[in-house]
């Protein structure tokens, strides 16, 4: 096997992984998120700086959440785009 195709499967798999796992916690988040709202709406003795200061917190998670799926997707891309550019210099002096 072409050892540039078994590091592109390589890739695709911990890509896959990735997006699995990050995928539950973000789930998890959701959920977590939501009962907190829940917990925070009934509250009647949790300020309203309160509410927003918690409610600014989960937009805050929701923002590096996405920032970080954003900065793994593009490392992955530009380690596919590396290796598939060396495997075709390699081919080419063949």
């Amino acid at each position: 096997m072409d050892q540039f195709n078994l590091v592109k499967q390589m890739i695709d798999f911990n890509r896959a992984a990735f997006n699995n796992t990050f995928g539950a916690m973000c789930m998890a988040q959701e959920q977590s998120e939501k009962m907190v709202n829940s917990l925070v709406e009934q509250a009647v003795w949790i300020p309203s700086e309160g509410k927003k200061a918690i409610n600014d917190m989960a937009a805050m998670l929701r923002k590096g959440c996405s920032e970080v799926k954003r900065a793994v997707d593009e490392n992955f891309s530009k380690a596919e785009a590396y290796f598939e550019q060396t495997g075709r210099t390699r081919t080419e002096e063949s």
